[in-house]
């Protein structure tokens, strides 16, 4: 005869043997830029999710389920990416955050879509959520909802006519730049200066030249982070005195400190800053600055944001189910009053693209300073 408790024993390991690997606890895959081009971006974007990922564990997880983290580094390679998507797929994640870079994502989302795996993404590039990709979610604003706010300043109060633009020959850059040129067009802007740079350009003497030469009412700078600031230095060196404006990267933390006083006088749009005057963005840059001791840019706040976007999917499903996840994802609206986690109220659509309020900075005294709290466009 067999003994009761060892029936007991043998059925709930029965039980667990049937129950997915997720179900147990939530598996995120962290796949970000740790090296190489994008490193400042995948950096801040990781600690951002891992230290979501502790709160909430902290707090009980989510309904019940923790959350575990794997973290691995695209190298800024989108070929890399690629591969490291299909692992976590085949690790069966539940969810993937990342990667940052938009030609890595643009790349790697298809194999989450494949499994039916929701990524979360910091990528901006236009073209990311328009492939109708039901299981890809951004963290940050597309660059179709950022650049028509960034031109409405040009034409308002800068009164400018023509632009130098200066971006960056990748996805993200010639997103940006399409994007760019359609916001301006209505506007009666035109661009006289079109310049290319390569992804890790050092000399930017040549660029700045040329849009000096133009004598552009505006420079517009679209770059990552590390050339934003020799960009930046450069525009000095030169002696350009025309407004230097451009979106979220020119005026990262990485790019103020990396400037230095070559920052000053920047303007920008910015979706996510932790110097806005937002009482949960400082409570989670302190938290973050106690965990990480360093000051976190944009992309810290998308990793972070993201996971709790994630948490309240979860809980408006019901259940941990990454099919039933999605579906609650596509159309969800957040408020930061009942998950602070997302810092600012925050609405999905059905691309999987964010609407939420944001910012026109200018750097001051080598910080962001708030020039302008611009509403949600569902607000407007």
């Amino acid at each position: 005869m067999t003994h009761p408790t060892r029936w007991i024993a043998a059925a709930a390991v029965a039980v667990l043997l049937q129950v997915p690997a997720w179900a147990q606890a939530i598996k995120i895959a962290n796949i970000v830029e740790l090296s190489g081009a994008g490193a400042t971006s995948g950096t801040n974007f990781r600690d951002g999710v891992l230290l979501a990922a502790k709160e909430i564990n902290a707090a009980g997880g989510i309904l019940g389920h923790r959350i575990e983290t794997t973290t691995a580094d695209t190298q800024s390679n989108p070929g890399v990416a690629k591969g490291l998507a299909q692992k976590a797929v085949d690790d069966n994640v539940f969810a993937v955050f990342g990667p940052v870079f938009s030609g890595s994502i643009m790349v790697s989302m298809a194999e989450t879509k494949r499994a039916e795996i929701p990524n979360f993404t910091g990528g901006e590039a236009a073209g990311i959520t328009k492939q109708g990709n039901p299981y890809i979610f951004r963290t940050s604003f597309t660059q179709e909802t950022a650049m028509p706010k960034i031109a409405r300043y040009m034409a308002g109060p800068l009164k400018a006519k023509t632009l130098a633009l200066i971006y960056v020959n990748n996805d993200y850059g010639k997103g940006g730049r399409e994007s760019l040129m359609k916001a301006i067009e209505p506007l009666g802007m035109k661009v006289v200066a079109d310049i290319s740079t390569d992804q890790n350009q050092v000399d930017f003497s040549a660029a700045v030249l040329k849009a000096k030469q133009s004598n552009a009412d505006v420079v517009f700078v679209y770059t990552n982070e590390e050339e934003s600031a020799r960009a930046l230095r450069e525009l000095r060196k030169q002696g350009v005195t025309k407004p230097i404006v451009g979106e979220t990267t020119l005026v990262g933390q990485k790019v103020i400190e990396l400037a230095g006083e070559a920052g000053n006088g920047a303007v920008a749009h910015v979706g996510l800053t932790v110097d806005a005057p937002v009482p949960a963005m400082r409570a989670f840059r302190a938290k973050f600055e106690k965990e990480y001791r360093y000051i976190p840019d944009h992309n810290g706040i998308k990793g972070y944001t993201g996971v709790y976007l994630l948490k309240a999917a979860i809980e408006k499903a019901g259940k941990p189910d990454r099919k039933a996840v999605v579906q609650a994802l596509h159309g969800l609206k957040v408020s930061a009053a009942k998950e602070p986690g997302v810092i600012l109220d925050v609405a999905v659509d059905n691309n999987g693209d964010l609407d939420r309020e944001s910012f026109l900075v200018e750097v001051r005294n080598g910080k962001q300073e708030i020039r302008e709290v611009l509403p949600a466009l569902s607000k407007k």
